[in-house]
């Protein structure tokens, strides 16, 4: 008890602070930040080095009540097919713009349900993609799977044009927990997928779990454990459900009385670190786990674990092109965000107009606390003589004092800059957040346990 309450008076059960998938966060953007400055970034890339590729796919056969992603419903394939035709027009801008000769280490699928796509859809958008930009040698491209929206044909497609790694959506098997959240989806069902996936060579296999879900107790949790375990994933994410129905209006239909207390969610989330961890899973970051072998655990080991907006990731790339509607590129200059709502898109893109929306521009000072931030959220320390690359870098040593002081017993220094220590890690978004220029904008942000 007398650590939990240290963790209360330090914050951790009150304070609403960004995930830090990006410095500075999403809601720093402006719309003086759009087309013209993406264009300029583009034609800057050296076609020498591979960038990663992000495509948005915005459609569910279902809304499920707790995300929070920017996606839309539906029962047809209709708008699905109207879509694709629209990123294949911004494909065939972003060729009139990159350079001659850039090629694509990482893609990544996410949404929405890029499962939602029939086999010759998944075809035809994975070729359109690879027109332009061509997988560099040891290309890697992972998709986000709904194991209730897959079957063998979609599965042998995604293989064939070069999936290599599944993230599996799971949350959590309790039936009660499933409904709460509109999302039922059977153990055996997800079984089959992985066993799916498994028989057609996809090897690497991501699972996503959510914690601080309605009616979630700790023995659910400890079966829904149990159950990952027999699927034997090589990866799991554990997030905290980030309950905001202010700005996701689905989760509305979550009712705030079954939701797990801050303590609680804290518990829970202890709950299944301590299983995976003593599981043979390394804990890496905040909320990822890994297998040894797992390309992220051998990231996380050598030093080369980064953060961007899927969340912990051993990608090198610098460079990340967004596709699709609320797509996010990130680029040496910034950030620019693609349209979020599909109509205005849509819009933008059948205007012959590249479709970032809004954006920003990185300073000097930007960088060197994106560095620091990026540091903390990956291996829980700032070293200063790492930062030295960066101007001012000697200008965060009265942040550094501060912080000592504020977190003392659960933030230590060392010789080059200072540590979280193993019990200090529940505050790291804290932490973190005292590098961050852009103010408390807390509302718009998820609790911090």
């Amino acid at each position: 008890m007398e650590h939990i309450d240290h963790l209360r008076r330090m914050g951790l059960f009150d304070a609403r602070v960004p995930r830090y998938t990006s410095y500075p966060p999403a809601t720093a953007f402006c719309p003086q930040t759009e087309e013209t400055f993406q264009v300029s970034c583009l034609k800057s890339l050296d076609p020498a080095t591979p960038v990663s590729v992000y495509i948005h796919i915005p459609f569910c056969e279902r809304l499920c009540w707790f995300c929070a992603c920017r996606t839309q419903g539906t029962t047809t394939l209709k708008p699905v097919a109207n879509y694709l035709r629209v990123v294949k027009e911004e494909l065939a801008l972003l060729r009139a713009t990159l350079p001659a000769g850039v090629r694509m280490g990482q893609m990544h699928w996410g949404g929405g349900t890029p499962t939602i796509l029939p086999p010759d859809m998944i075809r035809d958008l994975a070729q359109a993609i690879q027109d332009v930009i061509p997988p560099a040698p040891d290309f890697s491209f992972s998709v986000e799977i709904d194991p209730t929206l897959v079957d063998d044909d979609k599965i042998a497609v995604l293989a064939d044009v070069g999936m290599t790694r599944a993230s599996i959506g799971i949350q959590d098997f309790a039936v009660d927990v499933q409904q709460a959240i509109g999302r039922e989806q059977s153990f055996a069902t997800t079984l089959a997928c992985v066993d799916s996936l498994r028989a057609a060579g996809i090897t690497s296999l991501n699972a996503d779990l959510v914690y601080g879900l309605p009616h979630q107790t700790p023995a659910k949790l400890a079966n829904t454990i149990a159950k990952v375990h027999a699927l034997d994933p090589d990866r799991i994410a554990l997030f905290g459900y980030a309950h905001v129905p202010t700005f996701s209006k689905r989760q509305k239909l979550i009712p705030d009385d079954a939701l797990p207390g801050e303590e609680q969610r804290y518990h829970l989330a202890q709950q299944a670190a301590v299983a995976f961890t003593s599981s043979g899973y390394q804990a890496i970051g905040i909320d990822h786990f890994g297998k040894p072998g797992d390309n992220l655990t051998i990231a996380a080991n050598s030093g080369h674990l980064r953060r961007n907006f899927q969340g912990y990731t051993d990608d090198t790339c610098p460079t990340l092109v967004g596709i699709g509607a609320s797509s996010i590129s990130q680029f040496a200059q910034g950030y620019v965000q693609n349209a979020a709502a599909t109509a205005a898109y849509v819009e933008r893109v059948e205007a012959g107009k590249l479709p970032g929306h809004r954006g920003y521009q990185m300073t000097a000072k930007d960088r060197l606390r994106a560095a620091a931030i990026n540091m903390l959220m990956c291996d829980f320390e700032i070293d200063l003589q790492k930062l030295d690359a960066h101007a001012d870098a000697r200008d965060l040593l009265p942040i550094h004092n501060a912080i000592l002081e504020e977190f003392a017993g659960y933030v230590t220094a060392t010789g080059q800059g200072l540590r979280i220590t193993p019990a200090g890690r529940p505050l790291t978004r804290i932490v973190a957040q005292r590098y961050d220029s852009f103010g408390d904008i807390a509302a718009q942000y998820s609790q911090a346990s």
